[in-house]
Parts: structure tokens; C-alpha cells; sequence
């Protein structure tokens, strides 16, 4: 995906997200996000893009003191929209040689990674808010995310997330798992050992200890811990450890 792809995949993640909170209303508790109701949600997701917008001009921000400011708006969606347009606009107006911080293994040029990270943050979070209204996990049928954002944001999380020393994905036996969408070309084979995690593209490999088939939304959703759509035992050791969470 191109920067403009990722930037009308943010849109229309921020267009989902609010219009399932203002249904499941402010109070009501997101499965999805154990423990968080969605005024909770709206917080987070919230700092997250003015804390992303922050990096992006070289700035600085308090975390807590935004959230807490989110936490107390007479509105929480109309500030959480405030502050994703301000991003969209300040990832609209970056030049493409911008200079910032980037956190991901294989990570592209600045502008291009904020951009796609903004998107799948954004996208994953609008699922647990959609979650807050079906009172469930989300299917992909149930979703608007279409197979490309899919694709790309189970790219960014084999390749960008997993292979950071920081993850917690690990197994005292060495295994691997194969990630095969049933609806496109791309394939990934994770190696998860005592070690970080070392991902391949196009190593679709049938005989690996774990092979994880389904529609790539339904991966997508599945290898985010946002859906039970896709079933094995391996998913038992990647619920926890490949768990990303924030801070």
C-alpha cells in the first residue's frame, strides 16, 4: 500500500470508530479490550494520534495528562476526531523526506511509516469499538476492512512487530508457523524459538508446526487478537506473546 492508501484507510477507520461508539455509547464495555469500557477506548485511541501527530512535528506531549483530557471532554468522539484530523492533516502536509522517529523492524521512511502504523492502530481499535456494539469478538463479515488493509497490517505485524527484541513471542522448542491467507498470494513463515522471532515473506511452507488459513481479514483480525474466526493450538502461545500493547 501507498502512502494515500494508508491515509484513506485511516479515514475510513476514524469514520468506523466513531460511529460504533456513539452506538455502543460511552459506557458500554468493549470485549474485545477486557477491562475498558468504550469512553476508555475513545481516551486511548485518542492519545495515540496526538501523541503520533507529536512525532511528527518534533514535538513533545504528557500521555496521561492527554488522556486525561479525553477522559473528561463534554464529547469524547467529536475530541477524538479533532485529533485524527489533525494528524491526517499534519501526515498530508509532511514532506516525504521527513526526519522522525520510527520503532518497527524493516520500517519505512518516516512519513510512509506513520502513515501505515496510524492506519492499523486505528483500524484495529475501531474493531473494539465495532465489538462494543455486537457485544462479541468481530467476524470479518462483520467489518468494512477490505483484504489489502488486511494484508498489509498482518505484513507490519510479522515483519515490524514480532522481529523486535522487545517482543514477548517466544517457545523453549522451536517452531514455526506458516500465515496463509486462502484469498491472496502473500504468504509468512514465523520461526519463534528462545529467541526474537524471525519472519519470511513468500515462505508459505505446508509443512510448518502451525498453519493459519482463513480470508486475510479474518487473519488479520486473528493475529491482532481481535477475532476468534481462525483456530489452533499455536494461537494459545500467540495470544499472550504476541500481544502489542502500549507504553
Amino acid at each position: 500500500m501507498h502512502l494515500e492508501q494508508h491515509l484513506d484507510a485511516l479515514r475510513e477507520a476514524v469514520d468506523a470508530f466513531t460511529a460504533s461508539a456513539t452506538t455502543a455509547g460511552l459506557e458500554a464495555a468493549v470485549p474485545t479490550t477486557p477491562d475498558w469500557d468504550v469512553r476508555r477506548l475513545v481516551a486511548h485511541q485518542g492519545v495515540i494520534h496526538r501523541w503520533a501527530t507529536a512525532q511528527l512535528r518534533g514535538e513533545e506531549i504528557d500521555p496521561d495528562d492527554v488522556e486525561r483530557e479525553g477522559n473528561a471532554a463534554d464529547d469524547p468522539v467529536a475530541w477524538l476526531q479533532a485529533g485524527a484530523g489533525r494528524l491526517v492533516e499534519t501526515l498530508e502536509s509532511a514532506p516525504d523526506d521527513l526526519v522522525a522517529p520510527v520503532f518497527l523492524a524493516d520500517a519505512p521512511p518516516p512519513r510512509q511509516f506513520w502513515a501505515r502504523r496510524q492506519c492499523h492502530e486505528t483500524t484495529i481499535h475501531a474493531v473494539d469499538a465495532l465489538s462494543a456494539v455486537l457485544g462479541r469478538y468481530p467476524r470479518s463479515d462483520d467489518t468494512w476492512i477490505g483484504r489489502e488493509v488486511a494484508l498489509d497490517g498482518i505484513d507490519e505485524l510479522l515483519t515490524g512487530f514480532l522481529p523486535r527484541p522487545r517482543s514477548r513471542l517466544r517457545a523453549e522448542e522451536p517452531l514455526t508457523i506458516a500465515v496463509l491467507p486462502d484469498d491472496a498470494d502473500q504468504r509468512w513463515l514465523v520461526a519463534v524459538s528462545r529467541q526474537a522471532p524471525v519472519t519470511a515473506r513468500g515462505l508459505g511452507d505446508e509443512e510448518a508446526d502451525a498453519v493459519l488459513r482463513g480470508s486475510a481479514v479474518a487473519l488479520y483480525l486473528t493475529l491482532w487478537n481481535r477475532s476468534d474466526e481462525v483456530s489452533d493450538e499455536s494461537l494459545d502461545l500467540w495470544a499472550e506473546g504476541a500481544r502489542v500493547t502500549w507504553g
